[in-house]
């Protein structure tokens, strides 16, 4: 059966950790200890074997470890779809993030087409209430787990932006300028929106039935009014050229994918996700995120590696219990993080148990027995 999981992992001067070298089976892995030991920090590293910043976005100079500062490297041995890969992405000192893979440097796009990674985080509880840019987000790395191609399509029209945004603010008039570069946004506006409408689909009818313990949400994508929202290139283009001269006045461009919003609401009460508790919100954010996976698996071909920190501690004994059956009627590499074993004692021989220790700044990992 095709699978999807990191079989080793080897951490050098990666934040806390001086020297971690950990292995897999490829169950899912309970990660455990008391905070600040670093366990998230496993789950950075983790997240960093796909495309983009990692889930604290982090910036390279900011993940080596302290007071060296030498620079940093994650090197993992994975298996994809019946392929085997050596990945590594390093940061020398005061230099960007490389890619090598199987020897070869590599972009970062391409580590999309091996490992498809999908994580929640505490720092996203707050998704449905705070602004459209952090929704953003989480749609377009919905979309990259189903299209690789997307991150390409995002720096294409963002690229464009910048530069548009640049002749907005020194008042350049020369519409041949302007229609050079609309039309490269709108080609690359065209596919990012047709990418995340697709995603929204997917993830939508691959909803769980059991909405007591994982609630099916109602998802669409909000465009600001006139923004061709159509998803045809030409209707983009044609608003950016019409928006010109109040895009002048702000100085930047007020119209198109980048002003776009995810909304969600609670299907089984009718209310907007920002409406619900904080407990509703957080259990319709899991929910999203295992449809978003089990859409993946069959699209893939396998489930994607899931990176979930802290997630149990919110919930009770019961739902806890059926998001580990979840996980693992699902055949996902699922790493998530507790602060005692006892958050996963259901899980039992389902999993491998990690305890992650802090001592003078340097973190250990050992491994444990759940039963």
């Amino acid at each position: 059966m095709p699978r999807l999981a990191v079989s080793s992992l080897r951490l050098s001067h990666f934040r806390s950790h001086r020297l971690t070298e950990l292995a897999f089976d490829g169950r899912p892995v309970a990660i455990f200890g008391p905070n600040g030991a670093g366990k998230t920090n496993v789950l950075e590293a983790l997240s960093l074997l796909s495309p983009g910043r990692g889930l604290r976005r982090a910036a390279p100079d900011e993940i080596a470890r302290r007071p060296e500062a030498l620079g940093w490297k994650v090197r993992a041995d994975v298996e994809s779809l019946h392929q085997f890969h050596e990945v590594e992405t390093l940061a020398e000192a005061g230099a960007s993030r490389s890619v090598v893979i199987d020897g070869k440097v590599a972009p970062q796009a391409s580590l999309g087409r091996i490992v498809r990674m999908l994580w929640l985080v505490p720092a996203m509880d707050r998704l449905w209430t705070e602004g459209a840019e952090g929704r953003r987000r989480f749609l377009d790395r919905m979309t990259l787990s189903f299209e690789p191609a997307h991150a390409e399509a995002v720096l294409a029209y963002e690229k464009a932006m910048r530069e548009r945004n640049r002749l907005l603010k020194d008042e350049v008039r020369d519409a041949r300028w302007f229609g050079a570069l609309e039309l490269q946004m709108a080609e690359a506006g065209a596919a990012i929106q047709a990418n995340r409408a697709a995603t929204v689909l997917r993830v939508l009818g691959a909803q769980s039935g059991d909405a007591a313990t994982f609630p099916r949400a109602e998802l669409s994508i909000l465009h600001p009014e006139g923004d061709g929202d159509a998803g045809d290139a030409a209707d983009l283009a044609e608003a950016f050229a019409r928006g010109r001269a109040r895009d002048m006045a702000a100085g930047r461009t007020l119209a198109g994918p980048h002003r776009a919003d995810l909304a969600a609401v609670y299907a089984a009460k009718g209310v907007p996700a920002a409406q619900a508790s904080t407990g509703e919100q957080k259990a319709l954010l899991l929910s999203i995120v295992l449809a978003n996976a089990s859409a993946l698996a069959e699209d893939f071909g396998a489930p994607p590696i899931l990176l979930l920190d802290e997630v149990a501690a919110h919930f009770d004994a019961d739902r806890r219990a059926a998001l580990f059956d979840r996980i693992c009627a699902l055949g996902a590499q699922a790493f998530l993080t507790g602060t005692g074993a006892e958050l996963f004692d259901t899980l039992g021989s389902r999993a491998q148990a990690l305890e992650v220790t802090e001592t003078g700044g340097l973190s250990s990992v050992a491994e444990r027995s759940l039963e």
